[in-house]
């Protein structure tokens, strides 16, 4: 069944685009830092710019190749999907219900791998790699906007007052995202000294 009486959800789709973007050109840059690295083996990346802000550490520890495979591949292809539903919302397609919770599924293994690798970042790598935490911003954002709109049209079987609670919290995504960003630079100053490590390194 097709949403028929559910306003066309413009801004989401308008932020699905920037995403997917924004995560295609982080992907697309590190995959190019991963292929560099194979072939100058020793050189450091582009984007190392200190021992705490670089790319290099979290390419080449396991967890940047989580599956196998370097974890960038999985964001030049996962990103295709943001941006093709954006730009498929905003050109006047409607989409069933089973179609948003498919695609809720696939935003909360991308949320749930995200958390993981800050996780592994801060608390085991120690670094914090500039194109990665690009990666963070829009993932973040990108899965609260997702899982409220999924919610709200009952894509997910939930209570109509859960719905209508989470159609009320759509607007405040920015405010939520900017939290999670807050309790991870929270988590990076205790652990690595985040602020100072960067400052100097800015100023340096």
């Amino acid at each position: 069944m097709t949403i028929a009486t559910q306003k066309r959800p413009t801004a989401l789709a308008v932020w699905l685009v920037f995403a997917g973007i924004v995560g295609l050109i982080a992907a697309f840059t590190l995959t190019i830092e991963k292929f560099d690295a194979y072939e100058n083996p020793g050189e450091g990346a582009a984007c190392d710019f200190s021992v705490l802000v670089q790319c290099s550490a979290n390419l080449d520890a396991p967890q940047g190749s989580a599956f196998g495979f370097p974890n960038p591949i999985i964001g030049l292809i996962g990103w295709m999907a943001p941006l093709a539903v954006g730009m498929a919302v905003l050109a006047g397609a409607r989409f069933a219900r089973w179609f948003w919770a498919a695609f809720t599924l696939g935003m909360t293994f991308a949320f749930g791998f995200v958390c993981w690798l800050i996780a592994q970042s801060i608390f085991v790598i120690g670094t914090l790699c500039p194109w990665c935490m690009v990666t963070w911003v829009v993932t973040i954002p990108s899965f609260y906007a997702v899982l409220l709109h999924s919610v709200r049209i009952g894509a997910l079987p939930l209570p109509r007052g859960v719905r209508k609670v989470a159609d009320r919290t759509m607007g405040w995504v920015p405010l939520i995202s900017v939290l999670s960003f807050v309790i991870i630079t929270l988590m990076a100053q205790v652990r690595l000294d985040a602020i100072t490590s960067i400052l100097d390194t800015i100023f340096a």
